[in-house]
């Protein structure tokens, strides 16, 4: 599983990553982990709509998506208004039953090469504030803390309260 290749998603990936988001929503419930993602919750026009305002990163394995992420060029709901240095991940996303543990840590790097190659300096990120070993995942990552948004709309579901953290990135402004 080490040859990892990274592409942008195509309108024809899309079912492809709503699957591995519900599949990844599946795992965290079966953990305990209820507060954060929901099965068919995002569908194939949420991750085109993305794709019109940002990116839709893949991972492939042999021919095969082993992972996703987001990444958005602004992030008002949860950052407010900011100068553009930054670039937001969202729904990093991983096949828990075939990928090797480090496997979403790839992919994070993977998205901040493509923030700091875009010319900006930070990449920044929520999550949820109860979810204590996501958060502690992302600081094991080299994130800080620098603030709390509460109550963040979600799409189908109520308000959620998020940490948010950020990483400064080399080769940025």
């Amino acid at each position: 599983m080490n040859a990892l290749r990274f592409r942008l998603a195509a309108d024809a990936d899309l079912a492809a990553v709503v699957r591995l988001r519900d599949d990844a929503a599946r795992w965290m419930l079966a953990r305990g982990v209820t507060g954060q993602w929901r099965p068919g919750e995002l569908g194939v026009d949420h991750f085109r709509r993305i794709m019109g305002n940002g990116e839709v990163w893949l991972a492939e394995a042999a021919d095969r998506v082993v992972g996703a992420w987001e990444l958005w060029w602004e992030d008002e709901d949860a950052w407010g208004p900011r100068p553009p240095t930054a670039g937001y991940v969202h729904r990093l996303m991983v096949d828990h039953r075939s990928v090797p543990s480090g496997t979403g840590r790839r992919l994070l790097r993977a998205a901040e090469r493509r923030v700091a190659d875009a010319g900006r300096s930070w990449v920044r990120l929520d999550c949820l504030a109860d979810n204590a070993p996501l958060n502690a995942y992302y600081l094991d990552a080299g994130y800080q803390v620098v603030g709390r948004k509460e109550g963040k709309s979600q799409p189908g579901g109520p308000p959620k309260s998020f940490t948010l953290l950020e990483k400064s990135v080399p080769g940025g402004r």
